[in-house]
């Protein structure tokens, strides 16, 4: 899959990922959803962001995620 609106630049923001060239994180992105925020909440607090931004941050952190290898964690 293409992550058109993603870039990794070592030369912006250190290489991390970024949204387009907004210098947003797409941690920052995965954060706010995973601390409940809608996107429409996101895209009133953040309007240079557009919503296929926040579902390709989203699918760019699950990739990232399944291309590594995790330890199986014990409760």
């Amino acid at each position: 899959m293409a992550f058109e609106r993603i870039q990794v630049d070592p030369k912006k923001m250190g290489g991390v990922p970024i949204i387009r060239d907004l210098r947003m994180p797409v941690a920052t992105v995965v954060t706010m959803v995973a601390d409940g925020r809608t996107t429409e909440q996101i895209l009133a607090d953040f309007p240079e962001l557009e919503a296929e931004d926040i579902r390709q941050a989203l699918r760019f952190a699950a990739a990232t995620l399944n291309e590594r290898h995790l330890p199986l964690l014990t409760a």
